[in-house]
C-alpha cells in the first residue's frame, strides 16, 4: 500500500496559492473523487512515481499519448539530439516536414498543418470550414469534447435541433449562437438538423469514437452516415482523431471503421500519440480544402512554436516506433484487464458496463451499453470514487474521473498488469459498498 501522502498534500497547498484549484488542467484536482492529487516526480515505462516516492501503475499515460510508455529509450535519444540543436528556430525544419509525411501516410488525409494542442487544432479546422464553404453553422455531439474552443463549449437545448447556449461562463453567446448540439448516435436528430439548417452549416465535427464520456463507440455505420449526410448538403466532415488517432488502432479509428466501409473524412485533427508527449497537434484533409489556408489561400492561421523541431522529433519517432506488434500488445493487455474488472465487478454485484474502440477502452458505472452523453451521465459517480481510491491504494492511478478513457502502453508487461489484476477485487468491494452507503 502507498505511503501517505504528504509531500504531495504540501505542494497541493502551495499551488492552490498561485494556480486557480492547484492544477492546470481541472480533472486533475481530484474534484470528481475527492482527496489529494499525487504529484508525479517520475515515470518510467508503465509506473509513475510521486514525490512521496510511491509507485503506481499508470493507466492514464498522459491521458493517451504515451503509447510507447515513459521514457522510452529511443524516443528520449531522438528528443535529447534535437534539443542539442536547440529548441525552436521559428522556421521550417526536417523534422516536421518527416512527420508530415509520416501522418500522411497512415491516414486519409492528403496535407498537414501542424498547430501545439487540440484545441488548437479543431479551432483551425473549423475555421477552414467556415472560410472554405462560406458557411457559419457547426454541429457537434453533446458529450463529445473538442477542446476549450468558445464555440464548442456548449450545451444542447431543447430540441434535437435547437440552437445551443454556453455551457460555461465566459463564453457570449454569440459564440454559440452557430453551434447545434445534438445527440450523439441519433441518426433522426442529425437528419432534422440538416432537413431544417443544411444549407447554413459549414461543418459536422465529432470525436471518431467518443472518449471524453467514457468511451462510447460509433453504432456501426454511424460515422460512414455522418460523412454521406454531409456530401450530400455541401457541409464538410471534420473527424476529431486527437484521442484515437494512432491510439485507437495504427491509423486511428478510422482506420476500424472508414478505411473497412470507404468513406474519407474531409477534415481531421490529431493530437496526443503525434506527439510523444510533447504539446503538438494537427489538422490536414484534402489538398484542395487545405489551399484555403495562407500563405496559399485566405483563411489565417499561424502559430509560433507550431512544428516545434523537439515536439515533432518526438512524434515522429513515437510514430516510427508503433509498429503493428505494440498494437497487437496493447489489446492483448487491455482484453485481460477488461475481463479482469468484469470479474472483479460482477463478484462484488456492482452495475457496470464495459465498452470499448480498437485499443481504448473504459468502464461506466452504470448498467449498459451506454450509446450517448444521457447514458454516460447515468453513472454511479460515488461507486467510481470509492473504486479509484481503493486501485490507488493497491498501487494502480486510474484516471481521476467516471468520464474519461483507461490508457495502457506497450510497456504494460506483466508485472504491470499483475498489480492491476491484484488490486481490482478490493476496489470491487469498496465500489459495491459506497454504492450501497448512497441507497
Amino acid at each position: 500500500m502507498p505511503a501517505p501522502t504528504d509531500a504531495s498534500a504540501a505542494l497541493f497547498a502551495r499551488a492552490r496559492a498561485v494556480t486557480p484549484g492547484g492544477v492546470n488542467s481541472p480533472v486533475r484536482a481530484f474534484d470528481a473523487v475527492g482527496g489529494t492529487p499525487r504529484f508525479i516526480r517520475s515515470a518510467r515505462g508503465a509506473w509513475l512515481t510521486d514525490v512521496d516516492g510511491n509507485d503506481y501503475v499508470d493507466l492514464i499515460c498522459s491521458w493517451g499519448p504515451m503509447l510507447l510508455g515513459h521514457a522510452h529509450p529511443e524516443v528520449q535519444a531522438a528528443v535529447q539530439a534535437a534539443v542539442a540543436c536547440g529548441s525552436s528556430y521559428g522556421t521550417p525544419t526536417e523534422p516536421e516536414v518527416e512527420l508530415a509525411e509520416e501522418i500522411v501516410a497512415r491516414t486519409p488525409v492528403e496535407r498537414v498543418r501542424f498547430v501545439s494542442s487540440g484545441t488548437e487544432a479543431t479551432m483551425s479546422a473549423i475555421r477552414l470550414a467556415r472560410g472554405a464553404t462560406g458557411r457559419d453553422v457547426v454541429v457537434k455531439f453533446a458529450g463529445c469534447y473538442h477542446g476549450h474552443v468558445d464555440s464548442l463549449l456548449a450545451s444542447a437545448g431543447s430540441g434535437l435541433a435547437t440552437f445551443a447556449v454556453p455551457g460555461t461562463p465566459g463564453v457570449p453567446e454569440s459564440s454559440t449562437a452557430l453551434t447545434l448540439v445534438l445527440p450523439y448516435n441519433d441518426r433522426a436528430a442529425v437528419e432534422k438538423a440538416f432537413a431544417d439548417h443544411g444549407d447554413r452549416i459549414a461543418c459536422l465535427v465529432t470525436e471518431a469514437a467518443p472518449g471524453n464520456m467514457g468511451m462510447v463507440p460509433p453504432e456501426p455505420g454511424f460515422n460512414a452516415f455522418l460523412a454521406e449526410t454531409c456530401r450530400a448538403h455541401g457541409a464538410l466532415f471534420v473527424s476529431d482523431e486527437v484521442m484515437t488517432g494512432f491510439r485507437a488502432s495504427r491509423t486511428g479509428q478510422w482506420g476500424l471503421d472508414g478505411a473497412v466501409e470507404g468513406w474519407v473524412p474531409d477534415l481531421v485533427t490529431f493530437g496526443k500519440v503525434m506527439g510523444g508527449g510533447f504539446p503538438a497537434a494537427a489538422f490536414g484533409g484534402r489538398a484542395d480544402l487545405m489551399a484555403h489556408l495562407a500563405p496559399e489561400g485566405r483563411v489565417y492561421q499561424a502559430g509560433t512554436l507550431s512544428g516545434n523541431p523537439v515536439a515533432t522529433t518526438a512524434g515522429l519517432t513515437t510514430l516510427r516506433l508503433a509498429t503493428d506488434e505494440v498494437y497487437d500488445h496493447l489489446t492483448r493487455a487491455g482484453d485481460t484487464v477488461k475481463a479482469a474488472v468484469g470479474e472483479a465487478l460482477n463478484a462484488a454485484g456492482v452495475p457496470h458496463t464495459v465498452q470499448s474502440s480498437g485499443t481504448m477502452f473504459s468502464v461506466f458505472f452504470t448498467e449498459g451499453p451506454v450509446r450517448d452523453f444521457e447514458d454516460a451521465s447515468r453513472q454511479d459517480v460515488a461507486a467510481y470514487a470509492a473504486f479509484f481510491h481503493a486501485m490507488l491504494d493497491g498501487g494502480v492511478h486510474l484516471p481521476p474521473s467516471a468520464y474519461e478513457g483507461w490508457f495502457l502502453s506497450a510497456a504494460h508487461d506483466d508485472r504491470a498488469i499483475g498489480t492491476v489484476l491484484d488490486a481490482l477485487p478490493a476496489a470491487a468491494r469498496a465500489a459495491a459498498a459506497a454504492s450501497e452507503d448512497a441507497r
